[in-house]
């Protein structure tokens, strides 16, 4: 199985391929360049590892959440991809992408991931490891910190993301977290191969993203 994966959900840009489990990754933190560098980053990876995009049985991509313009940014380069030459899409969780990276880097197998959403606000995710794979235990949202919570029975819990920054406010305890780390389409590119055989696939017509809520910033009566 042959996936391409793309992610530009938060300031970092991500392209990997997933050739048959060996995963091959092009990861930078460019912030506000997504559009420019991500197609050149495609294509300068493809012919690194010597395929072509019609070499793929799918594309991937981080649906998010994140932030509202660099979701855009990857769904339509989902949907422009996989229209050219016929491929179907799958959506991938940023929140989930953390949690795998969790897994892989830090060997931590119950993650909760948060993602700065900015107006006060984290993006929020539960996961846990099944089978080498981070799994939702719950809905992801966006929440005040103050406000997250955990529906699973207590595990040992491991942090990730930037959300993390705001561990003072946090109710729920972590073992540790990791602030300073962003989601990978490496990531993508492994947690999509369980949709793909479940047959989770979309038409490039259906890649949409994930905001989560529909206000980009707070009005000045709310600041």
């Amino acid at each position: 199985m042959k996936l391409l994966a793309l992610d530009t959900a938060t300031e970092a840009c991500s392209v990997a391929v997933n050739l048959d489990g060996e995963v091959i990754e092009h990861f930078d933190v460019i912030p506000r360049r997504h559009s420019r560098e991500l197609l050149p980053m495609v294509d300068s990876l493809l012919a690194k590892v010597g395929v072509k995009i019609t070499d793929m049985d799918a594309l991937a991509f981080g649906c998010g959440p994140g932030a509202f313009t660099g979701l855009r940014v990857a769904t339509a380069m989902a949907q422009g991809l996989a229209f050219a030459v016929d491929l179907p899409v799958i959506p991938v969780s940023t929140l989930a992408a953390l949690a795998q990276q969790g897994l892989r880097e830090n060997e931590a197998h119950h993650v909760l991931s948060a993602i700065d959403a900015r107006m006060g606000e984290v993006y929020w995710g539960a996961f846990s490891e099944q089978d080498g794979l981070m799994l939702p235990l719950q809905d992801e949202t966006v929440v005040a910190p103050e406000r997250v919570s955990v529906s699973a029975e207590a595990l040992s819990w491991f942090g990730m993301g930037t959300g993390w920054a705001f561990r003072d406010q946090i109710a729920v305890e972590v073992a540790d977290c990791v602030v300073e780390t962003y989601p990978h389409a490496l990531d993508i590119a492994v947690l999509a191969v369980r949709d793909y055989k479940l047959g989770k696939l979309l038409p490039a017509e259906q890649a949409m993203p994930v905001y989560l809520r529909d206000k980009v910033a707070l009005k000045k009566s709310e600041r």
